[in-house]
């Protein structure tokens, strides 16, 4: 799957995506629908003039409204002094008499309640309060506002059902309750609401019905019920079809079923129709592609069938999105007629035949995708007519012939990927001229001749991918030309020459692979300069010379292969200094010399340093199973005397190895080591007998004397339940027996405390503090602890206490006997993985325990804690597989401050592979940003994979989930393969893979709330907790 990078970060306007181009569209729409719904008639803002008595009534209600709302800053402009008249403030419209109309206090940040008193204003027509904080039950007493029409209230966090009197709110034109938290059914009196022409139910937690009555709204002209994630699997009714005003009708991602109503196909006025995102099935309407007004139809990701319908007349069409069905058939030529056609998108379905030349008549067109499907025939030569197309994917299919010249004419084109076809000959030198190029995906093709040189020159390139072709010549020196080229793939190809080192100027380049050529020469300095490289892949080549020992900035370098060249010299120390780095390929070269001994300190993944000239030890660290083909063919190498029994395995000698034979150095040490073991074994019988008493009695006297000249450290301690120990019983179980782990801010003990019949055992985080604190940060310390120690939840690992002195901080926790999630899932043991009960049950059943406890940190705390670290790694499980949260971010404050780090940065909080991308841009954590991590870590429970892969050209886990959705490929095939064989939990294991994509979307008010996911996966788990 490579260029996952390109196609993640390309959706939308390129038309290619079937996610941000939607929605792009989508707001399009919207923004239509408020101006075809004008409310210009109903109200006159124009302020003339108003009695005095009128006026001052009027302000002293809104001055009272802002009292009942605690006085928010945003409203800190209403007071009595204020210049001018009320009518004036930002907030409020008046009519011509000068009474007050419509009070706009949408993204005020208004927390409390809306105030009955709002309807003393009695000539109010519209209340707009979107995007605030405001809680509580619908505020069904706004039926009191006599002459209200437009109420949206829509983004805040209302809660509750919607009241059955709802429909006492008879006067409303436009009603907006969405993205709260309203549960059950929606209720049919909303049926009796005859004024309505808007209705928006979008984002809320029904998990009831939808009303039949809905289509009694005889005036509606916009029906929104979107993204109605835990609504119970439910069909269109056909009652909709009586909406004959209906203009716009959207329920996209609402769990819908079934077909879709051919009643439907009698609303002729109909503008929009999106059902995306759902389970729809059989054909698509005949006749829907008739309707005259139709210009927007988004039915892509459902499970539709069938040819796409004959004939089309709505020749109105803008935006079409097929994608992602089961589609057959051909192309329809009557596409061709469709002259306002902007966006076409057929991709990931399994369409046939050739492409229609009249496509090129479609001057309009700004995106075009038939990607992924079984077409054949050539790339018609009329697509390079299309001006104004932005976005061109013909991937995946089954092309052959070259790639059209004219295409290098389409001076607008943004995104171009023709990738895994049969295309053949050059690739065209007007393609390198593109002013707008940022995207090029060629790969897997068969490709000849050479680069155009031009490439990268003109345009602001990005991502560049044309490898497994047979080009050849050298790479164009000017890719980098603008410095911001993120990815080049240019490998399995012919190329020669050497690397340029103007590939030094791609400050953001993150992926490079350019192995299987024949480039030679040298490693360019300048390519270890590059800050934000994550993988370098240069193996099989014939490049020569010694590795850089400088090497600048590689600080995020996780893969590095130059393996199968001719490199010279020492491995560089400097390799030990990339923290990330876990998987390194160095194997067929001449490189000499000793292994560095920093090596030692990474965790690698992949390590291969076979077939070299290495000579001397092989670190300890590095002399294990996992790597026992790492070091072959090394004649120079050897490993310890205390892992000669593990090396011998692999024919590596020992350090310790004589002229004679291993046998025979084995008997003389046998036989001398016994009989120095009779002579001691005599002599320490006669010393201990004579002198035990004395001697010990003598030993004690000593230490303590010693003891008592030593400064002994003062600690306090802080207990947060009930406890049956004291700070010795903690303090004296600091040994090095009874480490089990050890990070970048402290170590990890495990300490037994009592005997074996009532024994306590506690893990302990001893945290080090190099600087001596200063009051404040001591205080803030202390504060945070106990608003931790306070917790009582059976989802959190409980803080038993701290022990602290001005040189550590000592955190004592209730000890989880399975360790972590991170073990279960991927750790290794003995070159094999762990094995462990993790079934798909346990595995819902640990999800379930997580969300539970960030839910109540996130909605149950007052203040709502944050984690800021959410990662498999911090899940431990108990003796039953019971999950809860640790590790709430304490050592990592400490470690900021240490370093000096404003209070506003969370440089250190925070995993890579988990961490939400504003919040690696802002460095400010939400409640989103642990949604996002969680939801890396629901990809990780359903894949197997870890949060940090880089397969592929993926940048993590997350990319490649979405990658791996994008392709349009089965989604059982991304889950554990350990888990695939047993049928019955597929679908609940895909709608689970399902939610870590919609927890892991770019845009944080996307995201579900955690007290969301929580539901979600509770009513997935509810069919089978038999199994727990």
């Amino acid at each position: 799957m490579p260029g996952c990078a390109s196609d993640l970060r390309n959706r939308g306007r390129n038309a290619l995506s079937r996610t941000e181009g939607a929605s792009w569209s989508r707001s399009a729409c919207w923004r239509s629908s408020r101006d075809a719904l004008s409310r210009a008639d109903d109200r006159n803002h124009a302020l003339k003039s108003q009695p005095q008595i009128l006026q001052q009534k009027e302000r002293q209600i809104l001055l009272k409204l802002k009292t009942e709302w605690r006085n928010p800053p945003s409203l800190s402009n209403w007071t009595m002094e204020s210049n001018g008249d009320h009518c004036s403030w930002p907030e409020i419209k008046c009519a011509t008499d000068g009474t007050i109309t419509e009070i706009d206090l949408s993204f005020m940040n208004l927390s409390f309640p809306i105030p009955p008193s709002i309807c003393d204003l009695t000539n109010l027509i519209d209340i707009d309060l979107y995007r605030n904080n405001i809680p509580g039950p619908f505020p069904i007493f706004l039926s009191n506002c006599s002459n209200l029409q437009y109420l949206n209230i829509s983004s805040n966090h209302f809660v509750g059902r919607l009241p059955p009197d709802i429909d006492r709110l008879s006067t409303l034109r436009s009603f907006s309750p969405s993205y709260n938290n309203f549960i059950g059914n929606i209720p049919p009196e909303i049926g009796h609401m005859s004024n309505l022409t808007e209705l928006k139910l979008s984002g809320n937690l029904f998990n009831g019905s939808v009303p039949s009555e809905i289509g009694d709204l005889e005036n509606l002209e916009l029906l929104e019920l979107d993204n109605l994630l835990i609504m119970p699997q439910w069909r269109i009714p056909p009652e909709f079809g009586r909406l004959k005003k209906l203009k716009y009708l959207t329920i996209w991602n609402s769990n819908l079923i079934g077909e879709i109503p051919g009643i439907l196909m009698n609303l002729t006025h109909l503008y929009m129709l999106d059902l995306s995102e759902n389970k729809l099935s059989g054909e698509i309407p005949r006749d829907l592609f008739r309707l005259r007004n139709l210009s927007v139809v988004y039915l892509y990701n459902n499970s539709f069938s069938g040819e796409i319908p004959r004939p089309i007349d709505g020749l109105g069409l803008k935006y079409l999105y097929l994608s992602m069905n089961q589609l057959t058939g051909t192309i329809p030529e009557d596409f061709g007629k469709l002259v306002n056609l902007e966006y076409l998108v057929l991709s990931m379905n399994q369409l046939t035949g050739t492409i229609p030349e009249d496509l090129g008549k479609l001057v309009n067109l700004e995106g075009l995708s038939l990607s992924m499907n079984q077409l054949t025939g050539t790339i018609p030569e009329d697509l390079g007519k299309l001006v104004n197309l932005e976005g061109l994917s013909l991937s995946m299919n089954q092309l052959t012939g070259t790639i059209p010249k004219d295409l290098g004419k389409l001076v607008n084109l943004t995104y171009l990927s023709l990738y895994s076809n049969r295309l053949s000959s050059e690739i065209p030198t007007g393609i390198g001229k593109l002013p707008n190029l940022i995207s090029i995906h060629l790969f897997n093709n068969s490709l000849t001749r050479a680069l155009p040189p031009e490439l990268g020159l003109h345009s602001n390139l990005l991502y560049f991918n044309v490898s497994t072709n047979r080009l050849s010549g050298k790479l164009p020196q000017n890719l980098c030309h603008r410095g911001l080229l993120n990815s080049l793939d240019v490998f399995s190809n012919n190329l020669t020459g050497t690397l340029p080192e103007s590939l030094g100027k791609c400050s953001n380049l993150k992926i490079v692979r350019l192995h299987c050529n024949g480039f030679i020469g040298g490693i360019p300095e300048s390519l270890t300069a590059l800050p934000l490289l994550q993988t370098l892949e240069l193996q099989e080549n014939r490049i020569s010379g010694e590795i850089p020992s400088y090497i600048i900035s590689w600080e995020s370098l996780n893969t590095l292969n130059l393996s199968k060249n001719q490199l010279t010299g020492r491995i560089p120390p400097a390799i030990g200094f990339m923290h990330v780095l876990n998987s390194l390929d160095l194997s067929g070269n001449q490189l000499s010399g000793e292994i560095p001994p920093e090596l030692r300190y990474l965790h690698f993944h992949k390590l291969d340093l076979s077939s070299n000239r290495l000579i001397g030890n092989i670190p300890d660290e590095l002399d294990k199973s996992e790597f026992e083909t790492s070091f072959l063919n090394n004649s120079g190498l050897c490993a310890s005397k205390s892992n000669h029994n593990h090396s011998t395995n692999f024919n590596i000698r020992s350090c310790d190895s004589s002229k004679l034979s291993p046998r025979v150095l084995a008997s003389i040490f046998a036989i001398s080591g016994f009989s120095i073991l009779l002579v001691l074994a005599f002599l320490a019988w006669f010393f201990v007998t004579r002198d035990h008493k004395n001697g010990k009695r003598e030993q004690r006297r000593e230490v303590e004397e010693e003891e008592d000249d030593l400064p002994k450290p003062t600690w306090w301690f802080t207990s947060f339940h009930r406890l049956d120990f004291t700070e010795d019983d903690i303090l004296n179980g600091l040994v090095e027996s009874n480490l089990i782990g050890s990070g970048g801010s402290g170590k990890v003990y495990r300490i037994s405390i009592g005997n074996q019949t009532d024994n306590l055992v506690v893990a302990v985080k001893k945290i080090y503090n190099s600087n001596k604190s200063d009051a404040k940060l001591e205080k803030e310390f202390q504060a945070e602890i106990e608003i931790l120690g306070r917790i009582r939840h059976a989802n959190i690992v409980k803080l038993l206490c701290c022990i602290s002195s001005q040189d550590s901080k000592l955190l004592v926790y209730e000890y989880m006997e399975n360790g972590s999630l991170d073990r279960w899932l991927h750790q290794k043991r003995n070159g094999k993985m762990e094995p462990g009960p993790l079934d798909w049950p346990i595995r819902l059943r640990i999800a379930v325990d997580a969300v539970q406890g960030l839910c109540y940190m996130h909605h149950s705390c007052s203040p709502p804690i944050i984690h800021r670290d959410v990662k498999s790694s911090n899940i431990l499980l108990d003796s039953e597989f019971k999950a809860r949260i640790a590790d709430f971010g304490l050592a990592r404050m400490l470690f900021r401050h240490r370093q000096g780090e404003p209070e506003s940065m969370s440089a250190i909080a925070g995993t890579f592979g988990y961490i939400a991308p504003e919040y690696a841009v802002w460095a400010r954590a939400n409640e989103k940003c642990d949604v996002y991590s969680f939801g890396v870590v629901l990809l990780e429970l359903t894949t197997g994979k870890r949060a940090c892969i880089t397969c592929d050209g993926c940048n993590g886990l997350v990319e490649w989930a979405w990658h791996h959705l994008l392709e349009g490929k089965d989604l059982v095939e991304a889950l554990d393969e350990e888990l695939r064989e047993d049928p019955c939990y597929l679908n609940e294991m895909t709608l689970v893979f399902n939610l870590g994509l919609n927890c892991t979307v770019n845009m944080p008010s996307h995201r579900p709330s955690m007290k969301h996911v929580l539901q979600i996966l509770q009513r997935c788990g509810t069919r089978n907790t038999s199994e727990f």
